[in-house]
């Protein structure tokens, strides 16, 4: 085995920092860190002069990315192009989102993530499926001649694709599944997560009961939290499930995320996600979403009534965002871009972190926080400039 060692002022593995050490990797995974004064054994040295590692990045809500919507391009060249778009952020590991759509794109969309799987696509770690189970009246920015209640061939066909992908999430509205379909979902590995629904507090946590495990972007899509209706929001800080967070101060003002981090208490927690669109890695100023278009602008993604549409955002934006805004150390903001995601989709042992025995998947950043280099299992898959080695 050939082991490379990888020099850099700052280590973080996740949960802790480590200054004057090597990060050692061989066969894809992370050996150990050692310091450099003990003179470790390595074959190949690499060496970062400045700003520090950490583990890369997991985002379990992304739309697309490279100019393409996952709807728009439901095939394993989708999925590379849209994993691909997400490594100069930072994000070592995704799940492609799928909004609500068709059947017919749906069962594309599982067949590719299936195929992309089978290949070994960088940067995919399984699907998410936003939709068809969702609520009218809290649908955003999806179509609503598309959303429906769960059927028995529905699940079937879930728990069937479960079967063949690393992770399978879903979000779907308690107005349109049963808690018998969500613990039959979750019994089979399903990961479900609760959004875009009207639904009161005491169905919510009912539905918690049923094996629902997390809620899709906070305050977004969901009843609010009230003096006397708790609402899916109050239920999801109530019950401590993952939930996941557009950090990007136009979804979800400051004050209110920083109430919630501290309302919020485990076993889940509180993590963030990108739900960027096909915008990602281009320029592009606006584009379709279900013959709808789009607008980029003033880092926002709107409908022409207004309604948002997805974020401007990347996964390394909200670290930003979180440690800036919100004065989070930055380890935690790390955390949660990183190892929360990972743990929220039962990844934890090869993703989110840098112990031994983990992927050597992670990104390089300068003391501002911009990316300067990424690596998935051991290999280099973005760096835009020269690395002495």
């Amino acid at each position: 085995m050939t082991v490379t060692a990888i020099a850099a002022p700052k280590i973080f593995d996740g949960l802790d920092w480590h200054e004057d050490s090597l990060l050692l990797v061989g066969n894809g995974k992370v050996i150990d860190i050692a310091r450099q004064a003990d003179g470790p054994a390595f074959d190949r040295l690499v060496r970062w002069n400045e700003g520090m590692i950490a583990p890369g990045l997991v985002d379990i809500q992304t739309n697309g990315g490279g100019g393409i919507l996952f709807n728009d391009e439901p095939s394993v060249a989708g999925l590379e192009r849209i994993c691909a778009a997400q490594f100069a952020f930072g994000t070592t590991a995704l799940l492609p989102t799928l909004i609500t759509d068709t059947p017919d794109i749906t069962a594309k969309a599982v067949q590719a993530g299936i195929d992309a799987a089978a290949r070994g696509v960088a940067g995919f770690a399984g699907l998410h499926l936003e939709g068809p189970h969702l609520s009218v009246a809290r649908k955003g920015a999806h179509k609503a001649e598309f959303i429906r209640p769960m059927t028995d061939a529905d699940l079937e066909r879930l728990i069937a694709a479960k079967g063949n992908l690393p992770t399978l999430l879903v979000t779907v509205a308690p107005e349109t599944v049963t808690s018998g379909q969500i613990a039959a979902l979750t019994g089979a590995g399903v990961l479900v997560s609760l959004g875009h629904s009207d639904a009161d507090a005491a169905t919510a946590l009912s539905t918690f009961d049923a094996g629902a495990s997390m809620v899709t972007h906070l305050f977004n899509a969901m009843s609010q939290f009230g003096n006397r209706e708790p609402g899916l929001v109050g239920a999801a800080l109530a019950a401590g499930v993952w939930a996941g967070l557009i950090a990007d101060g136009i979804h979800v003002h400051p004050t209110t995320i920083a109430v919630a981090l501290r309302a919020h208490e485990g076993p889940g927690k509180i993590l963030l996600v990108s739900d960027a669109m096909a915008q990602i890695g281009t320029d592009l100023t606006s584009f379709k979403l279900n013959g709808a278009t789009v607008i980029r602008k003033d880092g926002a993604l709107r409908l022409a009534d207004g309604t948002l549409a997805g974020a401007d955002l990347t996964m390394i934006d909200a670290v930003r965002y979180m440690h800036r805004a919100l004065n989070m150390p930055l380890a935690e903001a790390l955390r949660m871009a990183s190892l929360y995601p990972a743990q929220a989709i039962g990844r934890e042992r090869a993703l989110g972190h840098l112990k031994p025995g983990a992927d050597a998947s992670l990104v390089h950043l300068s003391p501002a926080l911009d990316v300067l280099a990424v690596w998935i299992a051991g290999a280099e898959v973005y760096s835009p400039r020269g690395r002495a080695v």
